[in-house]
């Protein structure tokens, strides 16, 4: 696979996997935009990361669908943020993408080898 094919399916990956590692980060408690963002890179070790001009799009649009909500945050001597929860819908989306995927990765690791029958 050329450099240019491994960027692609990197990019489709992400693209696939993006609202189950939102709900799942906010799953543990209510978090602003970009502490999303720089917890993701941290927790995956730097190998996941989401700019601003595509996590915010991708906030509105689990907004819109219900499955967060985001809420303005105002602290005295700081500027207003947006605070987003997982909803109870969130969280049985959330429930069902973790089946989904588990049970992707296994049959991947069936196929390539990674497990012996």
């Amino acid at each position: 696979m050329t450099d240019i094919n491994t960027r692609a399916l990197d990019r489709e990956l992400k693209r696939g996997s993006a609202e189950l590692l939102i709900l799942s980060v906010l799953e543990a408690r209510p978090r602003h935009g970009y502490d999303l963002s720089k917890l993701i890179q941290a927790q995956s070790g730097g190998v996941l990361t989401f700019h601003i001009d595509s996590l915010y799009p991708l906030l509105y649009r689990l907004e819109e669908r219900g499955w967060i909500k985001g809420m303005w945050v105002e602290k005295p001597d700081e500027r207003r943020r947006r605070l987003y929860q997982v909803t109870a819908e969130g969280r049985r989306v959330l429930a069902q993408q973790k089946k989904t995927w588990a049970a992707f990765v296994e049959a991947v690791r069936r196929v390539t080898g990674g497990e012996h029958a």
